[in-house]
């Protein structure tokens, strides 16, 4: 009996187990499909956790960038409103020496 106690002792010891002798034991033997198939499961929800990460990255980066699109269309907007008003208009005109000038006549609608 103290002969068994010595040689657990000895099994369970640092050496035995960094020196691989734990992977031959009975146990780890029988349960290696087991322990392959978590293995792998592992790998797959690290994997996956990374791919969800780098599309929520991405996702910000977008949001981001269509808020900046958005601002800019607006500006773009603003300015061709004021560019369009007919003060504007005429403004620009005299200023490339232009003759032309806005009708004295109002509008006719022929039926």
């Amino acid at each position: 009996m103290a002969e068994s106690k010595n040689t657990k002792k000895k099994k369970h010891s640092l050496s035995h187990i960094l020196g691989g002798g734990l992977l031959t034991e009975d146990f780890v033997i029988r349960q290696s499909k087991l322990l392959v198939l978590i293995g792998f499961l592992i790998i797959l929800f690290i994997s996956n956790r990374y791919y969800c990460m780098k599309k929520l990255t991405e996702i910000e980066n977008l949001k981001i960038e269509l808020q900046d699109v958005k601002y800019e269309s607006l500006i773009i907007s603003t300015q061709l409103t004021s560019n369009s008003r007919l003060s504007q208009i005429e403004e620009m005109l005299a200023g490339k020496n232009i003759e032309l000038k806005a009708s004295k006549v109002s509008v006719y609608k022929i039926k």
